[in-house]
Order: structure tokens, then C-alpha cells, then sequence
């Protein structure tokens, strides 16, 4: 048998199972890649929120880049969280020399509003880390904290998606989903744009969401997909996973990431 495509995510780990490596792995069963990874801090977390987080060195994080990439091989990569200025300048190096689509989930924040990366470390994202991705996907809160760009409406999301695309990735996929009525998220090079829409469920299980779909993202451009190919295939897979989304704990619970397997 040939070999499956390899994605690999470069993340922190979610103890609860619901975002982080654990996600991405999930993700990256349920669309048919190989999932590896190279692990960037420890959380103590769960339905309610973030209790503790802890990085690793960058040693460890090198080590474990190398160890995967060098032997294995890798078809594309994905970043989360990655905590503080070091670890991000240390990743953004790595990435540099590798010669495959990247996606980039800048993440800034949890779902339940705790910081995951460091203040210090967002110059770093800005100058370091966003011009090596093929994909950058942040969702409203990441944008304004990354570029100032306050996004209230649809028409808005062109502006943050300029303001994206002026720190270096190919393509900027904007994502709406904190915008009243449908979701409606925007991908944009700067010169073709696809607007990508689903209907808003009724399902406050959405934990995870971010995680999921830039690895469904990855998966996809791994699978030798274009970008935009790879964009709507994961929007219509996240889509799929929040309708599915159920309670767990006492807050908020995951999105399915296996509910094709349940239909």
C-alpha cells in the first residue's frame, strides 16, 4: 500500500481533548492524512476553561521537528499554539526550510477567553511566522489583535483581510463566525476571493473549532488539493463537526470531529 499523506501539527495540547494536538490528530483520522506532531506546551483544560499552561523548551520543540521531518517526511505542516516570541521564532525558522504548503492558526486566545500566546510574541507572528504560511487563518479576535482591525460587518472582512495579507502569507482566510446571522468566512490572495457561507447552528458545543479547520485545511493541501479546494472542503467538514457538537463537562463542549463516521 502507498503511503497515506503526512500532515504535521506544531501545537499546544488540550487535556480535554476537545482542541489543540488532539484535535488536529482527530481531524487529520477523520480526512484520511497521517497525523504527527511536534508538541509546543502542556494545558491543564477543560469544558470550562484554561487552567494552567506550561511551554516546553525550544530544544524540545526543534528535536521533535527534526526527529518527524527528517525521517518521516511531511506533505504539509500546521501551527497553533505556539506561546511565546522563542517558540515562534524557533518554528517560523523550521518551517522556512521545508519546502511544503503551510497553514498558520494564529491563535491568540482560548474559546473561553485565556490567553495562549504571550504579548511579547506577537511581533514575532507578524514578522516571522505569517510570511512562511501558505494559509493564515485567524478568526476576529486574532485579527484585531494582530493587526488593529476591528471587524462588526461582512462588508469588514476584506479590510482585516488586507491587513492579513500585508504581513506576508499567500492567502488569508478570514473567519466570520463571530458575526451575527450566517457564517460567513472570506479566503483571498489579494486578487481572486472565494466567500465561503453555512448556516449558523443552534450548538454552543463549538470548542476546538479553529484547530479543526486549519487542520482540515492541511489535510487537504496535503492530499494535493488547491488552496481553495482545500478551504471549502474544510469549511463544509467544520461545518458538519459543530452541527454534531455535543456537551461535555459542565461548559463547553467539542465539535465532533468523527461525525462522518456516525452518519
Amino acid at each position: 500500500m502507498s503511503a497515506l499523506p503526512r500532515v504535521l501539527t506544531v501545537a499546544g495540547s488540550d487535556s480535554g481533548g476537545g482542541a489543540g494536538i488532539q484535535a488536529d490528530l482527530k481531524t487529520m483520522l477523520a480526512l484520511g492524512v497521517h497525523g504527527m506532531s511536534v508538541l509546543t506546551a502542556v494545558t491543564a483544560q477543560n469544558s470550562l476553561g484554561v487552567q494552567g499552561a506550561w511551554e516546553l523548551p525550544v530544544e524540545a520543540v526543534r528535536a521533535q521537528f527534526r526527529s518527524v521531518v527528517d525521517d518521516i517526511g511531511v506533505q504539509a505542516i500546521k501551527t497553533g499554539m505556539l506561546a511565546s516570541a522563542e517558540l515562534v521564532e524557533a518554528v517560523a525558522g523550521l518551517i522556512a526550510a521545508t519546502d511544503v504548503p503551510v497553514v498558520v492558526d494564529p491563535v491568540g486566545v482560548s474559546k473561553h477567553g485565556d490567553p495562549l500566546l504571550a504579548e511579547s510574541a506577537l511581533d514575532s507572528v507578524r514578522t516571522r511566522l505569517l510570511p512562511v504560511a501558505t494559509v493564515a487563518t485567524p478568526n476576529l479576535d486574532e485579527v484585531a489583535q494582530l493587526t488593529g482591525v476591528r471587524v462588526e460587518s461582512e462588508e469588514q472582512l476584506r479590510e482585516a483581510a488586507a491587513a492579513v495579507l500585508a504581513y506576508g502569507p499567500k492567502w488569508a482566510l478570514i473567519k466570520g463566525g463571530h458575526l451575527p446571522g450566517e457564517a460567513v468566512d472570506l479566503l483571498t490572495d489579494g486578487t481572486e476571493e472565494h466567500w465561503l457561507r453555512a448556516p449558523r447552528h443552534d450548538n454552543r458545543h463549538t470548542h476546538g473549532t479553529g484547530c479543526t479547520l486549519a487542520s482540515a485545511v492541511a489535510s487537504g493541501l496535503a492530499k494535493g488539493q488547491s488552496v481553495p479546494e482545500a478551504v471549502a472542503a474544510a469549511k463544509e467538514y467544520v461545518t458538519g463537526a459543530i452541527a454534531a457538537g455535543f456537551a461535555l463537562g459542565g461548559g463547553i463542549g467539542p465539535v465532533d470531529h468523527g461525525w462522518r463516521f456516525r452518519e
